[in-house]
């Protein structure tokens, strides 16, 4: 690249970097809304199939004010109107389209959701409509007016709406559009299913007038007796209280409000979270006309040289890489049983960490993850070429990036935000994820920042770890398929590994395919024999690496790929799992289930 557009490069994001830190910390997004009075609006929702977006546009393409999302009804036998909600196809949300209706497998564009509701209203209280995620666009109406939009599909938000439902039955339209674009983030090219729908729960949440929004409770970056944080309070009045108690702790502090955020210090020596005791505390946070519990766990992590520290222990981490797929049903994950079974599997494999592969999951899955005792990798879909030089790209992986910390990071299980999978070497790509990498340490200082890199260069000696994103993360993952797109099998025992860092590596990609019950000789791509062969090799391979400091191989459980196409075989499935998607372990399971065994931490 030549060095005057890398300066540009350069400097645009800078700017764009500037622009963003002008405003609030976090995303306006409430806080553990279990912890809330919600009604929920899951169920069955009314659609409309609308490829060519008539709902939406004229035949101008110019946006219509009287679209499909006014629900309107014939007044008299001469009306026109060339839609109705009531005697359309109805689908469950949560969920996606694509496994539900088989004329919407492959399906992607703009599906209309109407919901009816009844509301009664409550003097002095707020009222939010809150969706957990929408794949990918969404514009929100609510009877017939629009509310507002969110870009990204694996992320939360809300409307505050108080004044614009009425008392008694009320509806809610949102148009979802699941179109991949080059501009997006992920981008058109992408080996995951491209559900498209309201993938998670939809809940009306009721606040007091002057509420709890957000809070941060963790342990001060580097220490163990030190308890610090802040709470957020909206429509607060200077000078008033806010009390965080952990009663077990015997611990109680009131700290005073001052422009809507009151900063707290508490000298304590808790139990520390880890995989073998995931100690989490009942914390209570209350003001005058609120109060909320969540469930605290106190950690810390920190890097020395290769090595990954939990509370202040070296820590080896036994991982395997998950995607949202439901089990026996497959589709998106839409239930906590599902995260369980899951996770229980991971479980059986003799996991301490999991690494929530290519977004963020549902909040469900992070807080199960942490009462079972799993270290978590986090991560936003920026995915091969996304467009590094784009503007609007980098302010929706930010968005994204700014959204899963918000929402996540009172979540002791999570070690590490990761801004990236294999992405390739670049001015503009390097600029774009080490400005991320720098508004995730803003966010949260108490986390460790990692990307998946697949880029290694070859020499007489080995794999040599170079890439620039390097000097940039704490963590190096290292995505290589040794046995399955380069080399054979029985050459991977031997491969050698150096790094230009002195930094912890995790293997945050390895691995092959099988097809379940398929069998053959140890040579023969696609069965069982042949994967195993793989994770014989490799496990042999990171033994030898001083460096590693953790693995999370690829993957535990078969997924729907349209990149993989294969009859017989693959069947729109990756099939890199360890399980199948209706729960049969395949034999490379057990393989590193015996090297996880042998690990003693």
């Amino acid at each position: 690249m030549k060095p005057i557009k890398s300066l540009i490069i350069l400097l645009f994001i800078s700017s764009f970097t500037t622009l963003f830190s002008q405003e609030k910390e976090f995303a306006d997004l409430l806080q553990n809304i279990d912890s809330r009075e919600k009604v929920s609006l899951n169920g069955l929702w009314d659609i409309i199939i609308d490829p060519l977006e008539n709902g939406y546009y004229n035949h101008r393409l110019q946006p219509m004010d009287n679209g499909y999302f006014k629900n309107a009804k014939m007044q008299s036998p001469s009306d026109l109107i060339e839609y109705d909600f009531d005697t359309s196809y109805q689908i469950m949300v949560p969920g996606d389209w694509n496994t539900q209706m088989e004329k919407l497998y492959y399906y992607e564009g703009t599906v209309w959701y109407k919901k009816d509701f009844d509301y009664t209203a409550k003097t002095n209280e707020l009222v939010y409509l809150y969706f957990e995620a929408v794949n990918y666009e969404a514009i929100v109406y609510l009877n017939g007016e629009r509310i507002g939009a969110h870009t990204g599909g694996y992320t939360p938000f809300q409307f505050e709406v108080t004044d614009k439902l009425k008392e008694g039955n009320n509806f809610v339209v949102v148009k979802v559009d699941n179109k991949r674009k080059r501009e997006n983030v992920p981008t058109v090219n992408q080996d995951w299913w491209n559900y498209g729908g309201i993938t998670r729960s939809v809940h009306l949440i009721s606040t007091p007038k002057t509420h709890i929004s957000d809070y941060s409770i963790q342990l001060a970056k580097g220490s163990t007796n030190n308890i610090e944080g802040w709470v957020t309070v909206e429509n607060s009045t200077d000078d008033d209280n806010v009390e965080i108690s952990i009663p077990e702790l015997r611990k109680n502090v009131k700290s005073v409000i001052k422009n809507g955020r009151a900063n707290f210090s508490i000298k304590a020596k808790p139990t520390l979270w880890e995989p073998k005791n995931p100690k989490l505390y009942e914390v209570t946070i209350k003001t005058g006309a609120d109060k909320l519990t969540d469930a605290i766990g106190f950690r810390t992590v920190s890097t020395q040289g290769s090595k990954i520290l939990l509370n202040g222990k070296e820590i080896f981490l036994k991982g395997i890489s998950i995607h949202e797929e439901a089990p026996f049903k497959t589709g998106r994950v839409t239930s906590k049983e599902e995260c369980r079974i899951l996770l229980q599997w991971a479980k059986e494999l003799g996991c301490n960490y999991i690494r929530l592969a290519h977004y963020p999951h549902s909040e469900t899955m992070v807080r199960e993850a942490e009462k079972m005792g799993f270290m978590i990798w986090s991560e936003i879909p920026v995915y091969w070429t996304i467009l590094f030089d784009n503007m609007d790209t980098y302010a929706n992986a930010k968005n994204q990036l700014t959204e899963m910390i918000s929402r996540d990071k009172n979540r002791a299980a999570i070690l590490m935000w990761s801004v990236a999978n294999e992405t390739p070497e670049g001015e503009a790509r390097l600029s774009f994820l080490s400005n991320l990498a720098n508004e995730a340490r803003k966010l949260d200082n108490t986390r460790l920042i990692t990307a998946a890199l697949d880029t290694q260069s070859e020499g007489e000696g080995g794999k040599m770890i170079e890439d620039p994103l390097g000097e940039a993360v704490d963590v190096i993952g290292i995505n290589h398929y040794c046995g399955w797109y380069v080399d054979e099998p029985q050459k991977c025992s031997s491969v050698k590994w150096a790094s230009a860092y002195d930094k912890p590596m995790i293997m945050s990609e390895v691995g092959g395919g099988a097809l379940y019950g398929l069998h053959g000789n140890k040579n023969e791509r696609w069965t069982e024999e042949y994967q195993a062969d793989v994770y014989k090799t490799n496990i042999e391979m990171m033994r030898n690496i001083k460096f590693l400091s953790g693995l999370s191989p690829w993957i535990l459980m078969d997924f729907r790929s349209s990149r993989r196409p294969l009859k017989r075989i693959q069947e729109d499935f990756n099939r890199k799992g360890l399980i199948s998607e209706q729960g049969m372990k395949k034999q490379a399971f057990y393989i590193l289930r015996d090297y996880y065994l042998k690990e003693n931490n």
